[in-house]
């Protein structure tokens, strides 16, 4: 499950810059239309002189930054695995392999941080994939389209749904709408306030054929609104199919330990 270069989007569904205390800092950062992500960062480049060059994926911990000070919430998304084609330099496709639920865990107090990467890559664990699972086609008609998200939180004394359990379909940009705004990002998106060069962080990576991209966290449920992660707490992530699972058997499962089949993708780290 190799990795040569993670991608995150940022603003991607509705209402969770604002649960986050984030809006604020894309002010300045225009879109085409309201609903439209606001942007692209990057968390790791493999060969990377800087942090980002630090893989920050671990699958069965979360490690908390070494400063006490900073808090860091858990960010359910799903992840796309794409596959890459250039010309002339150029992004010229992006094509969806396999989908995953994934933890964006992210800083939410550094004073510091001017770009939106720093909060992004803090230690060795600040990040978790889940199982992937394969993509027939994305686009409507597609597995996709069956596919809800979901998280908890655990810890000695409490059970918590942390994120929304939201359909991938309540994206503000998914399937062909999506692709073509993450091209178009990958090839035009300038160093400009919490943003990054995407061309230039491409061209320095040696064009790789293959990315990891996450499309935006849910929004957090009440209980997960100020709930930063702390050691001890085990953070799930999972995305399933909600035509042949509800909500209440998958929270039953993941509350119970009970084991679920390989079409539910599931991340579970310990944070420490």
């Amino acid at each position: 499950m190799s990795i040569n270069i993670g991608f995150g989007i940022a603003g991607n569904f509705a209402l969770h810059l604002e649960q986050a205390g984030e809006a604020s800092d894309f002010a300045l950062v225009k879109t085409d239309d309201e609903y439209a992500p606001k942007g692209i960062f990057p968390f790791y480049i493999k060969g990377s002189d800087g942090f980002l060059g630090r893989n920050c994926i671990n699958n069965s911990y979360l490690y908390l930054p070494s400063n006490e000070n900073l808090n860091v919430q858990m960010e359910p998304e799903i992840a796309l695995r794409c596959e890459l084609e250039y010309k002339n330099g150029k992004v010229k496709s992006v094509k969806p392999l396999k989908f995953a639920a994934f933890n964006d865990a992210s800083v939410r107090n550094d004073k510091t941080a001017t770009k939106i990467s720093q909060k992004k890559n803090f230690s060795t664990g600040s990040k978790g994939l889940g199982n992937e699972i394969e993509i027939d086609k994305f686009s409507i008609g597609g597995i996709c389209d069956n596919y809800s998200l979901v998280s908890f939180l655990k810890s000695s004394n409490e059970f918590i749904r942390y994120g929304e359990c939201a359909k991938l379909s309540g994206y503000s940009y998914f399937y062909e709408k999506l692709l073509e705004w993450i091209k178009d990002k990958l090839n035009t998106q300038q160093d400009y306030a919490v943003l990054e060069n995407l061309s230039k962080i491409l061209s320095d990576a040696n064009y790789p054929n293959e990315m990891i991209i996450t499309i935006g966290a849910t929004r957090y449920e009440e209980d997960g609104k100020d709930r930063y992660l702390k050691s001890g707490d085990i953070c799930y992530v999972v995305a399933f199919d909600h035509t042949k699972f509800d909500l209440q058997s998958i929270t039953n499962a993941i509350k119970d330990g009970l084991k679920l089949p390989s079409s539910v993708s599931i991340l579970r780290q310990e944070v420490r």
